[in-house]
Formats: C-alpha cells, structure tokens, sequence
C-alpha cells in the first residue's frame, strides 16, 4: 500500500509512505511511482487520539502511545 499525505505535522509537507508485503515500511519526500486511488482520507491526530475520515471506510477513532498534533489529508493507493 502506498499513502501520500499533504498537511502539517509528519516531516515533510509532502510525503509518501510505502508500506511492503513483508510489514516494513519506508518514507519518502515528495509524491513517490504511479498512483491507483483507492481512497482519500482526512486524518487528525490531536493528543493520543486520532481522527479518520475515509471516504471508503468511513469514519475511525484511534488511540496512540505517541501524543502529536497533525492534521493531513491523504490518498491510498495500491
């Protein structure tokens, strides 16, 4: 899976993240290789708790260990 994400609050304005079939992942500056949407998402992350609003899955709650603030709208792409 690959999610390319613009918004405040990761290292770049402008990120891509790579996510293999063997569970490592690498990060990348930048819009990174040919995209085949699947689906955007909003994602905020205020404290421990992050917002996502996937227009595929809906709406999530997650809870993390990390406390951050971001704020980045995405794509999911294969």
């Amino acid at each position: 899976m690959k999610y390319i994400e613009c918004g405040w609050g990761n290292r770049w304005l402008l990120r891509t993240e790579v996510e293999y079939r063997d569970g490592t992942e690498m990060e990348y500056r930048g819009w990174k290789g040919p995209v085949s949407v699947r689906s955007l998402y909003l994602r905020l992350w205020v404290g421990h708790t992050i917002l996502i609003l996937d227009s595929k899955e809906g709406v999530k709650k997650q809870q993390k260990t990390q406390s951050r603030f971001k704020c980045v709208v995405g794509l999911v792409s294969e």
